[in-house]
């Protein structure tokens, strides 16, 4: 999967995009038939047991795009850029985004609209494919007061539309549309001729992205409306680490299958 490819398949076939952040997963996920990944800077919560993604830092991003790029065989990578490794300035920015290109990314994601449309310009007149991201935008969020569903006001509503026409004239090859009304959804998906990634933000975008700990059900500690777990396997894994802890304890492992002779 290629940006050109991924972009033309607006209107075509839903898109399914899922976070990854390491080389383990990132096979598994290929293996699911999944052809695009994010390496989200979502990996400072449900990774590093954080409050929020804003210490996440541009030295973290690397490495585990490294990870991801080490296990990707196909899938199209595109590596979030974290707090404030953007904002300062556009030569900033390009320095940062070329980091991650480096480390194997295809494409990078920055969070914000009409405050970061110089930045989207300068790093697509530079090579760089970039995904936008419009909405509950979590590198925002003391800025909104916590995780909350952005849009509802139809002043701010009409802003994300004039934002996500903007970021599309400044070359972005994709959106993420995250915790917004199903309305303002379809709105602006209608509205723009590059594909919208919905998180929370109903059923009319072009295709549905998930942080991968909340789908397969291992991060259970704040699961937002808008998260289907498909999967249970924390409670898989408890009960597997509690079967082997009973079995060493009573001294049924290991046994002479497991043994060496």
């Amino acid at each position: 999967m290629t940006v050109p490819e991924f972009q033309q398949q607006k209107k075509k076939k839903k898109l399914v995009v899922v976070t990854a952040y390491d080389a383990l997963f990132t096979r598994i996920v290929e293996q699911a038939g999944i052809e695009a990944i994010l390496v989200g800077d979502s990996l400072g919560v449900v990774v590093q047991g954080k409050r929020d993604t804003l210490s996440v830092t541009m030295e973290e991003m690397v490495y585990h795009t490294r990870l991801v790029v080490q296990g990707r065989q196909r899938a199209l990578v595109i590596a979030d850029m974290p707090f404030m490794s953007y904002q300062i300035s556009v030569e900033r920015a390009m320095q940062n985004a070329g980091r991650l290109i480096q480390a194997g990314a295809a494409a990078v994601k920055v969070e914000g609209g009409g405050d970061v449309v110089n930045r989207v310009r300068a790093l697509t007149a530079a090579g760089i494919p970039v995904m936008g991201h419009l909405g509950m935008t979590p590198q925002s969020v003391n800025q909104f007061g916590g995780y909350t569903v952005q849009g509802r006001e139809a002043a701010q509503a009409e802003t994300f539309l004039t934002d996500a026409k903007a970021l599309e004239q400044a070359g972005a090859f994709s959106l993420v549309l995250e915790a917004v009304p199903t309305a303002l959804a379809q709105s602006i998906t209608q509205a723009v001729s590059i594909p919208t990634i919905g998180i929370g933000a109903g059923p009319h975008c072009d295709g549905q992205v998930l942080v991968l700990y909340d789908l397969l059900g291992l991060f259970d500690e704040f699961v937002p409306k808008f998260v289907k777990p498909y999967a249970h396997l924390k409670a898989d894994a408890l009960q597997a680490l509690r079967r082997f802890k009973e079995e060493v304890e009573r001294r049924k492992f290991p046994t002479d299958v497991e043994s060496y002779h």
